[in-house]
Order: structure tokens, then sequence, then C-alpha cells
């Protein structure tokens, strides 16, 4: 199996290297990343400047784009062999309910499952960062399961792990999306200059975080694996906007 991994933290991230580590086991390992943090870039791709690629002292390459250009780049040309399945991570920090329309994680991964591509982001739920290890385990076995039985339809999963030591997992639990409250707000300061500048504000806290959720998988000890789609359509609402249309 030929597997690429990407992320949004850079190349130098260390989820990223403990992933290719634990995954490398599995197939046949290529990294191409961000030459730096971009973390909220989304699905965002650079339209405006070439790209290039360099090749890190241990084999990554890195890429002065977004996460979705380091799979866009590598799938669509780069690479001599069109990957088996994508992996993005392990990013640093959870990537939950809303947070997955801003992740350059889940970017990356959705970038993989749009050209055809089985594909996992993958993410630890904390901003303490102890147990990477944990999450490279889980990443091996969803990708183990892969290999030894295909789900037979595209799939994107987004998988969020408890930063915790593997034996304290409470499982793995198939979740859908929660939601956050509304985002904190922007943190205004002055430079030096005297220039205002505005820092955009934290995550909201969760407020759909019941039973059947990632948050609440996640907080009760237990891996979450979400499937995700691409389609933004409001199916609900096509006869509401089309009478309205007509009104």
């Amino acid at each position: 199996m030929r597997i690429l991994l990407s992320n949004d933290d850079g190349y130098f991230a260390p989820g990223l290297a403990v992933l290719a580590e634990q995954l490398r086991e599995l197939g046949e390992i290529t990294v191409v990343a961000p030459e730096r943090d971009r973390s909220g870039a989304s699905n965002s791709l650079t339209l405006d400047r070439p790209l290039t690629v360099r090749r890190a002292a241990n084999g990554f390459y890195h890429v002065n784009g977004t996460p979705t250009d380091c799979v866009h780049l590598a799938v669509t040309g780069f690479l001599e062999h069109q990957p088996d399945l994508v992996v993005s991570g392990i990013n640093y920090g959870a990537n939950m309910g809303d947070d997955t329309i801003y992740s350059g994680t889940v970017a990356a991964a959705t970038e993989g499952f749009l050209l055809g591509i089985p594909s996992i982001a993958v993410s630890l739920a904390s901003k303490s960062g102890k147990h990477f290890a944990t999450a490279s385990r889980i990443a091996a076995q969803l990708v183990t399961r892969l290999q030894r039985a295909p789900i037979g339809q595209p799939v994107l999963l987004n998988v969020n792990v408890p930063d915790l030591p593997e034996g304290e997992l409470q499982g793995i639990e198939v979740t859908r999306l929660g939601r956050r409250h509304k985002a904190e707000g922007v943190v205004k300061s002055t430079t030096p200059r005297g220039e205002t500048v505005y820092w955009i504000g934290a995550a909201g806290g969760a407020q759909d975080a019941g039973p059947g959720t990632d948050f609440h998988a996640v907080s009760s000890g237990r891996v979450s694996v979400t499937p995700l789609q691409v389609d933004l359509t409001q199916h609900a609402q096509i006869a509401l906007v089309r009478d309205w249309m007509g009104a």
C-alpha cells in the first residue's frame, strides 16, 4: 500500500514524525507537508504564485503552500504513483464539530477524498501533546482495517483521539459532528509603533455535545471516528427556497 502523509502543523511537527514511523510498517510512506504551520488554512489552494517542493534531511517533502496544496500537488503530478490512501496528522489539538470547517488537517484529507482516494484526518484532542504514540497506533489500526476490509465507498474519516495512554482509552465510537458556541471576541492590542492589531479569538465551547457526538466520545475517553461528506447543499431547504423564489 502506498500512503501519502500530510498535515497542517508543518513538516517538522512531532505528530507527523510519530505517524510516519508507525505507518511505515504498513506500506510505502511519502510525506508532503507544508513548510510552516498552516493551522486554520481550511481548503485553500494557492493560485496566485507557483509552488516549490523541497526535501528535508529526514526525507519529508515540504511545500511553500497550504495543506490542500500539498495533497493536490502530490496526487496530480508530483508523485510517480497515485497513493492508495491519504492520512493527515497527527494534529496538535482537536478537530471536532465546527473545527472541521477551518481545519487544515481535515482539509488535507478532504483533498485526497475529492481526488478519489480514501482519506483519514487524525487529531490528538488536547494541547498537552503527551500521547502522540496513542494516536499513531489508532491510525495504524484504522489503516490496517481499511487494508483488510475496504468500506467499498469513497470515505473521509475524521478521527479524534483522547490524549491518554492507549491502555486508558475506553474504546472507539463512530460519531457525528457536534457544534460549538459562538467564537469568543477578537483580542485587541497595540504594537510598539502604536498600531492597533487584532488576534482572532478562541473557539467557543461545545454546545451540541450530547451522546453520539465527537465531543461526547472524546470527553468520555473514547476515540471519535466521524465519516464526513463534502456536499454543502441544505437539501431540506430546497423546496422552501424554491417557493420563496417564486413568491
